[in-house]
């Protein structure tokens, strides 16, 4: 059940994560030039892997905040719920 008029848990860290975010697009776009470029392959795969890592370091940051502010502060009735969709957005994001 998402609730869209409460605030998010990441509220707090939203400039930090929207930078996160855009220099994340940048290193996405730096791979697109470098196979226009026809760089080296390996080359091309460490780029790939760091953005795939920046990228997990956001979800991660995303995971504690909802953990934090989400899950725990709604301890209670339906929290059973909240955790049920936290593990399910763990289970998600280990599986790529």
């Amino acid at each position: 059940m998402r609730r869209m008029a409460e605030p998010r848990g990441y509220a707090a860290s939203k400039e930090q994560l929207l930078n996160r975010l855009s220099r994340v697009e940048g290193q996405v776009r730096g791979v697109r030039r470098m196979v226009e470029q026809d760089r080296y392959c390996i080359d091309v795969l460490t780029q790939i892997n760091a953005a795939r890592a920046a990228l997990d370091k956001v979800a991660l940051g995303l995971l504690d905040d909802h953990a934090r502010n989400c899950v725990l502060e709604d301890a209670g009735a339906g929290s059973a719920e909240r955790v049920d969709e936290l593990m399910g957005a763990v289970g998600r994001m280990l599986s790529h």
